[in-house]
């Protein structure tokens, strides 16, 4: 079997507005470690801050912005960095599992336990009305949760080490989702998630 065919698993969620996919383990010609050592060395990261409720605030978490397009959200415009060998290996693997075209990757470092993700859509203008968001994570495993806008549905996913997540259709306009602070001690894992811009 080509494992660069290999289908994601279509994960049901529990209403019919959005289309979530999982898949455990990527396929890419390098070992999880490895990619998670070089994601860390080659990429390069920032401290960036946010507009929030009209202050701004610094994230708590690192990021890097790398593509073809610039994006802006919360009130900030982020201008991309070329892709690095590396990214267009795992572009190349996440293509082939969602079928999707991606121009554009938005990487976060989360260091332990106490770096999160804030509950938000990506729904920005610049993605399109119905935005795929093709996303692959290295390291500890961290819980991912949507939460339904208008119902009171909530689906969490770990994601584990190598593991690929595809949202699509209606789920931005749907669902938000994020990442909590932890009380357990987490190691440091990264997060790619590649968009069309």
């Amino acid at each position: 079997m080509d494992l660069f065919t290999a289908e994601p698993e279509l994960l049901p969620i529990p209403i019919e507005d959005g289309e979530l996919y999982f898949m455990q383990q990527l396929p890419l010609p390098v070992d999880n470690a490895e990619v998670m050592q070089r994601l860390l060395d080659e990429t390069a990261w920032k401290a960036e801050t946010i507009f929030l409720f009209g202050r701004e605030v610094a994230q708590p978490r690192l990021s890097a912005w790398y593509g073809a397009a610039r994006y802006t959200y919360s009130g900030r415009t982020f201008e991309p960095l070329p892709f690095t060998p590396l990214q267009l290996e795992i572009k190349r693997a996440v293509e082939a599992a969602s079928g999707r075209r991606f121009n554009s990757l938005l990487l976060n470092y989360y260091r332990n336990e106490q770096d999160s993700m804030g509950f938000h859509s990506d729904d920005e203008p610049e993605l399109g009305p119905q935005p795929a968001i093709a996303s692959v994570s290295f390291g500890d495993t961290r819980t991912f949760i949507l939460k339904h806008k208008k119902q009171a549905k909530t689906v969490k996913l770990d994601l584990t080490d190598g593991s690929f997540l595809l949202m699509a259709g209606m789920l931005q306009h749907c669902w938000r989702h994020g990442i909590n602070k932890e009380r357990k001690p987490r190691g440091a894992r990264i997060n790619l998630t590649f968009r069309l811009i």
